[in-house]
């Protein structure tokens, strides 16, 4: 089989994130091609559609909201995720069986609870004390907006995805083969045991459904079978890649990617530690992550973990104006 370099793997994931040039997409499509966006901070999803979408506006984002054609949801491993309304049912029907049972003694409130949100959304707040912080393992909600928005960013309002976007009608088998094949459509290739620490599926589970799959197989350089979709984008390892500013919890630095090197592990204590449990903004230069920004006032400010070069400075100063930009 064909060995993938770090390098072709690190490309491979910067194309199918949207990360080696802007993608003149529909939002919508741009999340599917993404596998969706991690959205605990609801400016992180505006920024990582933005770093990645050409000529983005924070309204579309918000009007895609309300419109319901994007969703704001919990869906994988107990995470609030931005995802297209087509994925929304998909996903959560792929790992069901991996919410929490129900507690015997909250029953009544579970029901209770659901009984009230069929009126309507509802703040988390009138939601029963015993099951408003964990809810969401136990029903299927959206965040309804405004909530969970640039201008109102407490994504605290709930309701019922069924009225929200209409009831699910995908059965788990085939849910599982769409969830696997939007990993590796915006991560892969991928070890399959990869696909089940994203998914927060058992690794077995991840297996049968890939060998109900037509796919490409490819080594990595330590020997690891990698699978990916037959028609996936594998760029040459020596396209170059644009600076691009990432959000707090991009999925792209997270543990099931590390085989890109996306996030060079001795800087991967800088970005996520126990002290500062939701990451922090980061910037790429040439593929790597390079340094960290935030927003102090009206600026854009970056350090980086070592003196850039000159031009790499540059551009990183230029792609820092058009984010101050589209933050005023």
């Amino acid at each position: 089989m064909t060995v993938l370099s770090t390098r072709a793997l690190n490309r491979a994931l910067l194309a199918r994130q949207l990360l080696l040039e802007r993608a003149a997409l529909p939002v919508p499509d741009a999340l599917e091609r993404m596998g969706g966006l991690q959205a605990q901070y609801a400016p992180s999803m505006y920024i990582g559609l933005w770093t990645r979408v050409a000529d983005l506006e924070r309204s579309a984002v918000t009007r895609l909201l309300q419109e319901r054609a994007v969703v704001q949801a919990t869906v994988l491993r107990g995470t609030i995720h931005l995802v297209s309304r087509a994925d929304f049912w998909p996903l959560v029907e792929a790992v069901r069986e991996t919410r929490y049972p129900v507690d015997p003694a909250l029953r009544d409130d579970i029901a209770e609870a659901a009984r009230l949100l069929a009126r309507g959304p509802l703040r988390r707040t009138d939601l029963g004390p015993g099951v408003r912080k964990h809810i969401h393992l136990w029903l299927d909600l959206v965040r309804v907006p405004p909530s969970g928005t640039w201008d109102r960013r407490r994504a605290d309002v709930y309701g019922l995805a069924e009225d929200w976007i209409g009831p699910s009608a995908i059965g788990e088998a085939e849910a599982r083969e769409h969830l696997v094949r939007r990993y590796l459509g915006a991560f892969g290739p991928a070890h399959r045991t990869e696909i089940a620490t994203w998914a927060g599926l058992p690794a077995d589970a991840i297996a049968a459904v890939l060998g109900r799959l037509e796919l490409r197989r490819f080594t990595d350089e330590r020997g690891r079978e990698l699978v990916d979709l037959p028609e996936a984008p594998l760029p040459d390892p020596e396209t170059p890649a644009p600076v691009r500013f990432l959000p707090t919890w991009d999925a792209a630095l997270l543990v099931h990617a590390r085989r890109t090197l996306i996030l060079p592990e001795e800087h991967r204590s800088k970005v996520f530690h126990t002290r500062m449990p939701q990451s922090i903004g980061t910037f790429l230069v040439d593929g790597q992550v390079a340094g960290t920004w935030s927003l102090r006032g009206s600026r854009v400010v970056w350090e980086p973990f070592a003196p850039l070069p000159a031009r790499a400075a540059r551009e990183v100063e230029a792609e820092a104006e058009l984010l101050r930009a589209f933050h005023v």
